[in-house]
């Protein structure tokens, strides 16, 4: 049955466990008692608990919706209390227990008065979402575009053997230089002392610390003149010390380095670097004519070696046979894992690649078994990542991502003969595999990953894999957190986390303790800025798809909306399909933040096919693009009118990749849009497949191949319907994108532009790729979404907004 539209949005739901039944999308949720504990509440619910345990009432075991959860104490508490658009006594009625659960109606509506009558008199519809009372009054300054370029980000983060630093790179806009700078800076764990380490132009990366915790080691692109090794640009590993100075080279070789691991002990750098090859049968033709583009059999494979940092000797390991694309050593050094391909192109890595394992004893390379993660998985189009070693030197992990399917976590065990044993981690409740990075706690069989679970990203572990068993599943960061790196202490107490909030982007924390104890201890403060300025205000929303499904999303509100007001909304369709939108603080270039700042809501829905929703939830939009995920995102749209937030006379769609195909997708499906910003978007499904890189990636979605699924394409591609097409449309592709290629957009631009006279501009951006990495095009871009966007939709629309629109958002059939 449809649920009443009066009740189809839950924003800032909060329930308080122990008490009831919550139903979500008419299905209720259940966490045990000590769970609840673990991952702590707000003030609200932690009160209500005690009220349960005192009063004894005769409820069922706690059921709350699991997506609410927060933590009690640290750092992260800013985020505060989240408004809710329920008001107290509504929200108890929202609570109460279906008839069919049990128990007895009477004794449970003694309960709710009492509740009833505490909510009244909470504080939290004082605050504003994710910022606490206390904290309105100093955030004075409005947010501008030029504040995106003041940000600063990190992208790694590694903690010292002894506990005492973390080295980390800090990438950051300096302009007139066009690309991001990427430097190494460190803090004191117990002091809070920021040092930066390095200030060179360019990219640092991949830090890794001596056993001594003296020394950094990290690779780097110079240039200096004279331009030779190992000043000339190629990437070269470098080390520095904790207390700083000028960078030494570790290598210098006239083509650099590509992958680089420093042994435990720290007296052996491996290293791979890349030789040139041409294969039979057509060689002599391919060198004769070399500066002629081949489609295969001219490659650039990995050579493997390593260098002996106390005699300064290197030897090769393995001979260019393969594409090297990751590599673990075990802390023994017995064993070395790499992550190969048969080519360097992304095609290959999408099916071909392999799990090598090279053992220093006996001078071999042994091929891991495939069946589990090829044969007998959904698809045989995924790509193998982040090998880790346990301290034992006798475990390996691995993790296998697929476009459509769900990643998966594989351990390999190995006997003292060498033969191994592979089984697949069992993800807990179905949680979504995040950043791909694994470690094992030291000195266990424990393994960390990260997981996102209803648009927050979290670390977890899984305890005592192990014989192909495994042990409990634990929450290390609870609350409303989005972890985007971790780094395990030596000692095992403690996690370095690089972190994201309601309240403020990136930084650096030690986490420690567990369950309810667990304390955020906050190292860094990166952007001070950020304290100032009048944030969104962010809440998770949900609504039910026209098939009952429930789906959630993020709504982002000018920091002074008032309740009730109609404003101009823009739908922010994220990217992948198989990734998602996080409840935390995002200033980007794709509308987050900034929109809200000059006055617009901002929807950004996960529709199906989005992760963190469970297996099913993903998989759904497989044979289902432009269809289920489209009847999503409108709902999404009609109960954001419905709740009295959009105006549905100014709506606009926009989006990147993913998000821009299906902003061509909507476009083609009703015209209440009155503009559209569409990037990086696909038009045509055989096109896609022919021209892009990871064609897996069609294959998944479609089932097929063109020559067999030749009609689900065609009703997938918006190219078919572009005649349907009425809505402003502004189009932007990088020159150079190989994963969403500009053909796309050139055809989507013609069709509107030089066809069907509709207004649309093309910009393409030179040199760039998929994603801009040029301050110049960054800034180029969201100067034009905001013209088009005011132009089309606010400077059009001089009327007020209609109180509700006569009904949900039409579609055109295809």
């Amino acid at each position: 049955m449809r649920q009443d539209p009066r009740r189809r949005v839950y924003a800032g739901l909060r329930a308080p466990p122990e008490l009831g039944v919550v139903h979500v999308g008419g299905q209720p949720l259940n966490i045990p008692q000590q769970e609840v504990i673990k991952h702590g509440f707000s003030l609200e619910h932690r009160f209500l608990l005690q009220l349960r345990t005192r009063t004894r009432e005769r409820l069922p075991r706690g059921k709350i919706n699991k997506s609410r959860r927060r933590r009690r104490s640290g750092e992260v508490a800013a985020a505060g209390r989240r408004r809710t658009s329920l008001p107290p006594a509504r929200l108890a009625r929202t609570m109460r227990r279906d008839p069919a659960d049990g128990g007895s109606i009477r004794e449970e509506s003694r309960m709710f008065k009492t509740i009833r009558m505490l909510l009244l008199l909470l504080p939290a519809c004082a605050l504003t979402a994710g910022v606490r009372a206390d904290d309105i009054a100093t955030r004075t300054r409005d947010i501008t575009l030029e504040d995106y370029f003041t940000i600063s980000n990190v992208l790694d983060a590694v903690l010292s053997p002894d506990g005492e630093h973390a080295v980390y790179v800090e990438t950051r806009w300096e302009p007139p230089a066009e690309p991001r700078n990427a430097d190494l800076w460190i803090v004191s764990t117990r002091t809070k002392e920021v040092r930066r380490l390095t200030f060179e132009p360019g990219s640092d990366a991949s830090p890794q610390w001596s056993p001594d915790s003296k020394v950094i080691y990290f690779a780097a692109a110079r240039k200096r003149e004279p331009a030779e090794a190992p000043y000339n640009g190629r990437p070269q590993v470098w080390r520095i010390g904790v207390e700083g100075g000028e960078p030494q080279p570790v290598t210098r070789l006239p083509e650099g380095i590509g992958l680089f691991q420093l042994s435990r002990d720290g007296r052996t750098l491996y290293y791979t670097i890349s030789e040139g090859s041409v294969d039979e049968p057509w060689k002599a033709l391919k060198e004769k004519y070399s500066g002629l583009q081949y489609g295969h059999g001219v490659e650039r494979f990995s050579e493997l070696w390593k260098l002996d940092l106390t005699t300064w000797r290197r030897e090769r390991i393995l001979a260019p046979k393969r594409v090297i694309t990751a590599l673990a050593v075990a802390p023994d050094e017995r064993r070395l894992a790499m992550i190969t391909a048969p080519g360097e192109h992304i095609i290959h890595n999408e099916g071909a690649s392999r799990v090598e394992v090279y053992d220093a004893r006996t001078l071999q390379t042994s091929v891991l078994p495939d069946a589990p993660w090829r044969a007998e998985a959904p698809s045989p189009y995924g790509w193998l990542i982040a090998p880790a070693w346990a301290d034992d030197g006798a475990a390996l992990a691995f993790r296998i991502d697929f476009d459509g399917h769900p990643g998966e976590i594989f351990i390999a065990q190995f006997a003292d003969d060498g033969t191994a044993t592979t089984w697949k981690m069992k993800r807990p409740r179905e949680v979504s595999l995040g950043h791909e990075h694994l470690e094992w706690m030291p000195g266990r069989r424990d393994l960390v990953f990260l997981a996102e679970d209803r648009a927050r990203e979290r670390v977890y572990c899984v305890q005592d894999l192990r014989d192909g068993g495994q042990g409990a599943a634990l929450v290390l960061t609870p609350g409303d957190v989005c972890v985007d790196h971790f780094n395990l202490a030596r000692s095992a107490d403690r996690a370095l986390v690089v972190m994201n909030t309601l309240t403020h982007p990136q930084d650096l924390f030690l986490v420690s303790g567990s369950g309810d104890a667990t304390k955020f201890d906050r190292l860094t403060r990166l952007n001070p800025q950020v304290d100032t300025w009048k944030l969104p205000r962010i809440e998770l929303v949900r609504w039910t798809a026209p098939d009952g499904t429930e789906v959630e999303g993020v709504l982002e509100l000018p920091p002074d909306y008032k309740e009730g007001q109609r404003l101009p909304m823009v739908v922010e369709i994220h990217g992948g399909p198989t990734a998602s939108v996080h409840y935390m603080f995002q200033f980007w270039i794709y509308g987050r933040t900034l929109l809200p700042a000059r006055g617009w809501a901002l929807f950004a829905p996960n529709y199906r096919g989005s992760t963190g929703y469970g297996d099913k939830f993903l998989t759904d939009l497989i044979g289902r693009e432009n269809d289920v995920e489209v009847q999503d995102i409108l709902s999404g749209v009609d109960a954001m009118i419905e709740r009295g937030v959009a105006d549905p006379q100014r709506l606009a769609v926009m989006g990147w990749s993913n998000g821009g195909y299906l902003t061509n997708c909507i476009i083609t499906r009703t015209d209440r849009f009155k503009a559209a910003s569409s990037g990086a978007g696909i038009f045509d499904v055989v096109l896609q497949w022919i021209a892009e890189d990871t064609p897996g990636h069609v294959i998944n979605f479609m089932q097929g191949f063109p020559w067999n699924q030749a009609d689900v394409m065609r009703r997938c591609s918006p190219l078919y319907l572009a005649d349907k097409i009425r809505t402003p449309t502004l189009v932007h592709v990088g020159e150079n994108d190989e994963r969403c290629p500009p053909e796309h957009s050139r055809g989507l631009h013609r069709a509107l532009h030089q066809y069907l006279k509709v207004p649309c501009e093309l910009i393409v951006y030179p040199g760039e790729p998929h994603g801009l990495t040029r301050y110049t095009h960054r800034k180029a871009k969201m100067e034009w979404d905001i013209a088009w966007l005011d132009h089309y939709v606010l400077e059009a629309s001089s009327e007020d907004a209609a109180p509700s629109p006569a009904g949900p958002i039409g579609l055109r059939s295809p």
